[in-house]
């Protein structure tokens, strides 16, 4: 049955192959981006689907919140994917820190995902679905760190996936289920070389995991095929 879903950096890597694979599944997408206008590969499918609505989006800003909430209206969202992500800066060793970039990385890695939620929790709570999905990653994981380093993007990932599993127990009552999923390690700008997985195979296996028994349980850290991950 046909969805709507909205996905948050839906421009490219993982958001783009989101996109296109509900597309081909016939749902509705509303595909958010910072730069619409350069969204080359968003347009392109839009020549294609004609069920795909372009909007923009800077995570970081509240105002554009607002004005893409006021642009959706009341429209039920059965899935909500949290997916805008950054890697941060290069260097991000013991000592390195960049404080003025390590609130950046929160912004768009962490908190984003909360004023999503909130500025669309009505469209979840009236529809059928009912998912919130946020793209986390087993960088976030505490229990699987076996290397230290990258303070910046770790700790905003862990924190994320806090974040997920308070929000589950806090939209419990409203039907509303809420996960995080690690997508593997992805052939895209942030995945970097040596990447093993392609952004469409990741895509794919995330939707098809949504479907899954052990995935219809609110508050999990799963990867995109469906194994329990450690917090």
């Amino acid at each position: 049955m046909s969805q709507t879903v909205l996905i948050t950096g839906a421009n490219r890597g993982i958001g783009l192959a989101l996109t296109h694979s509900c597309l081909r599944r016939d749902d509705k997408v509303i595909a958010c981006c910072r730069d619409p206008y350069h969204a080359k590969a968003l347009h392109q499918l839009g020549d294609i689907y004609p069920q795909l609505a372009i909007h923009q989006l800077d995570v970081t800003r509240g105002e554009e919140f607002l004005a893409l909430k006021h642009t959706v209206g009341e429209v039920p969202i059965d899935l909500l994917i949290s997916n805008a992500g950054v890697l941060g800066p290069s260097r991000q060793g013991f000592g390195e820190t960049d404080y003025h970039l390590w609130g950046e990385v929160f912004a768009i890695n962490t908190m984003a995902s909360l004023r999503l939620a909130e500025t669309f929790f009505q469209n979840l709570k009236d529809s059928e679905g009912r998912t919130l999905l946020c793209i986390s990653s087993i960088m976030g994981s505490v229990g699987a760190n076996q290397e230290g380093g990258h303070y910046l993007y770790r700790t905003s990932k862990a924190a994320l996936n806090a974040l997920t599993r308070n929000l589950a127990m806090d939209l419990a009552g409203d039907g509303i289920r809420v996960l995080a999923m690690h997508p593997g390690w992805v052939q895209t700008e942030m995945g970097g070389e040596g990447a093993t997985i392609a952004p469409d195979e990741s895509a794919v296996a995330i939707l098809e995991t949504l479907e899954l028994p052990q995935a219809q349980l609110s508050g999990q850290f799963l990867s995109y095929d469906g194994k329990a991950l450690p917090w």
